[in-house]
């Protein structure tokens, strides 16, 4: 983890609409990078005259170091991104987290995926790694409507690969509605049996309704994990916007067990 304040450059060489509000982007750093994102960091990128966001890995730099963001427009930082033309320098800082998806303690269970909204683009980098070693893996992914889906194209690859049921607050009589909760029986059917690990993203109340839920039926504390969304300004720990109990989620985060959750939230 580069712990340093001061941002390298970066190209942004594409993006698309990728659900509402929402577009997916490519980016290249300008210097050769030997760190190794694992699942579950983050970076930031940095607009002049608009400061610092932080946004998750879609994918990790590759051999070309290209690396991709599905990002929504959210203010005036990504209001500013989505003006932005390809072939832009921006500023980027990164990677960051320590807390991560868990792959070596569940690349051998059944694994169960939640994701609500935007929530789907943190579980990607645990979703591909977990496929590239042929684990049995499920996904659920809740949204509001068929609008606000994203990542379309990782999806219907996906589709391909594993189990995946698809949930709307509201929509036409032909697709499924409800919680994630709701199809629960399904995906384990599909799995061969009820998950032995879940991992979730999306809205907090979401993510709390699932790790209740799940530690109700006695699966294993440790088995659950969840990503958190704060205010991550520096990425090192320093400013305290993401203070979350005696934790920071830039540092400490941004994964977290069930234990380790309610634990850091009982802190509050």
């Amino acid at each position: 983890m580069k712990l340093s304040m001061t941002p390298q450059t970066v190209h942004l060489i594409d993006q698309y609409d990728d659900g509402e509000n929402s577009r997916h982007y490519t980016f290249q750093l300008a210097q050769p990078t030997d760190e190794i994102i694992q699942p579950g960091q983050f970076f930031t990128l940095t607009l002049p005259n608009f400061g610092e966001a932080a946004f998750t890995y879609l994918t990790p730099p590759n051999n070309q170091d290209q690396f991709q963001a599905l990002i929504r427009r959210a203010g005036s930082l990504t209001s500013e991104l989505f003006n932005t033309q390809t072939g832009t320098l921006l500023g980027y800082r990164g990677p960051f987290g320590s807390g991560l998806w868990p792959i070596e303690m569940i690349k051998d269970k059944r694994v169960l995926f939640i994701a609500g909204g935007i929530g789907l683009p943190p579980l990607a980098t645990a979703i591909a790694t977990l496929l590239e070693q042929d684990s049995n893996i499920g996904l659920i992914y809740g949204s509001r409507n068929p609008a606000g889906q994203v990542l379309k194209l990782e999806r219907e690859e996906w589709h391909k690969q594993m189990p995946i049921i698809e949930t709307f607050d509201h929509a036409s009589s032909s697709q499924l509605t409800g919680t994630p909760l709701d199809h629960l029986d399904t995906i384990s059917q599909k799995l061969g049996g009820e998950p032995e690990a879940v991992l979730t993203c999306g809205p907090e109340v979401m993510m709390s309704a699932v790790g209740g839920y799940f530690a109700g039926k006695k699966l294993a504390e440790e088995s659950i994990w969840l990503a958190l969304e704060r205010r991550m300004h520096c990425g090192i720990g320093l400013c305290g916007h993401c203070y979350f109990g005696s934790s920071y989620v830039c540092t400490d985060g941004p994964v977290y067990s069930w234990a380790e959750f309610i634990k850091q939230q009982n802190r509050c």
